[in-house]
């Protein structure tokens, strides 16, 4: 028996395992194990960004296990976000404390959320630039290649 006889139709093996169901509010305490599920980051990861004050205070059990809540999550896919902009930690971490301090701090976070979308932008433009100089290239390796085969054929 293959593989492929082994698994649903349409199934891909390959593909990343489902991700898990949130809790409702009220009753969303989740282990670091459940949030390496469903974040895809490391526990290691996770426990850095607390060391270095990228995640808010983690309330912890009775025996001291960190607890994180719906909260956490939606912080953590904003910091998943932010990094795929290519923002330092650093200003990541002014970010965090920005949001920690309140609502005196919004003209800052603004300014930083501002230049990041216009980098992101500059590499955007940058990343066209270079999809069309594939485009043309594939284009003309195609071209080249049906040539060949169109005088091969005669």
């Amino acid at each position: 028996m293959t593989v492929m006889e082994t698994t649903e139709p349409g199934t891909d093996t390959c593909a990343d395992p489902p991700r898990a169901t949130r809790r409702p509010d009220g009753r969303d305490q989740y282990t670091i194990s459940e949030v390496v599920a469903f974040t895809g980051l490391t526990a290691h990861t996770l426990r850095w960004y607390e060391r270095i004050g990228l995640m808010p205070h983690i309330d912890r059990s009775h025996t001291g296990q960190r607890r994180y809540r719906n909260r956490d999550l939606d912080w953590l896919d904003l910091v998943g976000k932010l990094r795929l902009t290519g923002m330092p930690v650093a200003d990541m971490v002014r970010y965090a404390e920005m949001v920690r301090e309140g609502d005196d701090t919004y003209a800052e976070r603004f300014e930083l959320l501002e230049a990041t979308r216009r980098d992101v932008r500059a590499r955007i433009a940058e990343l066209q630039d270079t999809l069309a100089v594939l485009d043309r290239k594939i284009s003309f390796y195609a071209d080249a290649g049906r040539a060949l085969a169109s005088e091969g054929s005669r």
